[in-house]
């Protein structure tokens, strides 16, 4: 069976004839309850976040007083640039959602202005969620997860405009060599990774949560084979970038063009997530990074060939940083595992793409044939609008 046949992507839109939020969450089973469980995998979320953020701290403390100024410099850029990415966004949101936020906007501001958006939101949520889990309050469980569901998006914000560049920085590093491997960077390398598995997984259990027109994805092998084949590929690409790095330093030019594609992909679309031009267009330069890295649907519609394409341009791209350096530096002896390891990552993360497609992906209620618009619901287009953000953002 081709790839083609295995890849059913399908978009989020939540149901326009269901207004009233208590009757979401009757139709919400008791799996689908904001759990204990959920309020302590919340916690663990901040730990990694903290943990993540912490050790880049300490590594580009530490590259600076050694004066490695630029490997200092782009360690706390990265943790800089996404940090005020999801502040923005945050503080978006909290405006576009005011009516229903209890704080003072004077305080909401402050917070955010002090990059503390993302724990002003983990405190809101542990709250509200311990509220409601622990004390048997009475309260909407899916308002917890439409709060649980901003904070994973903020969250893959961040994964990828500062966990994902931190690992191909430290792994160029770490392949230049020179001596200058510590303990310290292989913590904040796997902190990185972590801290991205964390984001991927709880970004698409959320989503899928909140919106109930969706099933949601189930936990144990479905889950480990989405986040396998997403660390697969993502893992794959890093490497194959650290390697072109370590060719020559003017591949970052190359990075920027496949960047640009990406971007200019989200342009092409349309998409329609944010309320105001600029940050539509800063939402699009975002979803660029993320395209770099993986695939996601981008404005909900049939993604079979787009997808098709992209892991083709994927296999190229990663099959290039090898096939140069055995050309131009077929000396460097310690490169010679690149291309096994290449090669042995994308077939897994792709064979781990169509096994998900094929027996894991959640199927809507009602199936859909493969002719048929897999990517809208019954009687709706695809990508049109919601009231809410969640029906808008990326998919998978």
């Amino acid at each position: 069976m081709s790839m083609v046949s295995l890849i059913l992507v399908d978009t989020a839109v939540l149901d326009p004839n269901v207004q009233d939020t208590e009757a979401l969450n009757g139709r919400m089973g008791a799996e689908s309850r904001f759990t204990k469980k959920r309020w302590a995998l919340t916690v663990i979320g901040l730990v990694l976040y903290i943990g993540d953020i912490g050790t880049d701290f300490f590594l580009g403390a530490k590259y600076l007083r050694d004066g490695h100024i630029v490997w200092g410099t782009l360690t706390f850029l990265f943790v800089l640039c996404a940090s005020v990415c999801t502040q923005t966004f945050s503080y978006r949101w909290f405006n576009d959602d005011k009516n229903d936020t209890e704080e003072s906007w004077e305080l909401i501001t402050g917070l955010h202005i002090m990059q503390m958006g993302i724990f002003t939101r983990y405190f809101k949520l542990l709250k509200k969620s311990f509220q409601v889990v622990v004390n048997n309050d009475e309260g909407s469980h899916l308002m917890l997860f439409h709060l649980a569901t901003d904070l994973s998006m903020l969250r893959l914000f961040e994964a990828f405009l500062e966990s994902v560049p931190q690992l191909l920085l430290q792994l160029y590093i770490l392949l230049l060599g020179h001596g200058h491997a510590s303990a310290l960077q292989y913590i904040t390398m796997v902190a990185s990774f972590l801290n991205v598995a964390w984001a991927l997984v709880d970004y698409q259990r959320c989503l899928r949560r909140s919106l109930t027109d969706l099933k949601e994805m189930q936990s144990g092998l479905p889950t480990v084979v989405y986040l396998l084949y997403k660390l697969f590929t993502i893992s794959t690409r890093v490497f194959s970038f650290s390697l072109l790095l370590a060719l020559s330093p003017l591949s970052m030019f190359f990075m920027a063009l496949v960047w640009l594609l990406g971007t200019a992909w989200a342009f092409v679309l349309r998409t329609d997530f944010c309320t105001t031009t600029a940050l539509e267009v800063m939402y699009r330069t975002i979803v660029g990074v993320i395209l770099v890295f993986t695939f996601f649907n981008v404005k909900g519609q049939n993604t079979r060939v787009s997808m098709m394409v992209y892991y083709l341009f994927y296999v190229l791209v990663n099959l290039s940083a090898p096939l140069l350096l055995y050309v131009f530096k077929p000396d460097v002896l310690r490169y010679e595992y690149g291309t096994t390891a290449i090669v042995t990552g994308l077939c897994i993360g792709l064979g781990l793409l169509c096994l998900y497609y094929r027996f894991c992906h959640p199927r809507k209620a009602i199936e859909v044939q493969l002719n048929d618009q897999v990517d809208g619901m019954e009687g709706q287009e695809a990508g049109s609008d919601t009231s809410s953000r969640m029906g808008l953002f990326l998919q998978i």
